[in-house]
């Protein structure tokens, strides 16, 4: 199944947090932290919802992004775990 996003939400996939630290300490799940670096699935088409302003979506497919912590709706799709988070919640694009 295929999920496109409406208006100015856009669907993220979370990039794997680094399970070993810089020293080579390995971190048990409740160590590490919740990542906050994705990639982005698909996007919506930034259309006006309750007569507000189009939306200029600034990400595209295969883009690398920070989101805010705790943001979105999560789904999983034939076993993917996705997050659906509005641009809002996009607060950088990593390069």
């Amino acid at each position: 199944m295929t999920l496109k996003p409406l208006f100015d939400r856009v669907i993220v996939k979370m990039v794997e947090a680094e399970e070993t630290t810089k020293s080579g300490i390995i971190l048990t799940g409740s160590a590490k932290e919740k990542p906050q670096l994705a990639e982005v699935i698909s996007v919506g088409d930034g259309s006006p919802r309750d007569g507000k302003e189009a939306v200029s979506m600034k990400v595209k497919k295969g883009d690398k992004v920070l989101l805010s912590k705790y943001s979105g709706t999560e789904v999983k799709i034939d076993g993917e775990e996705l997050i659906i988070v509005n641009m809002g919640d996009i607060l950088a694009v990593a390069d």
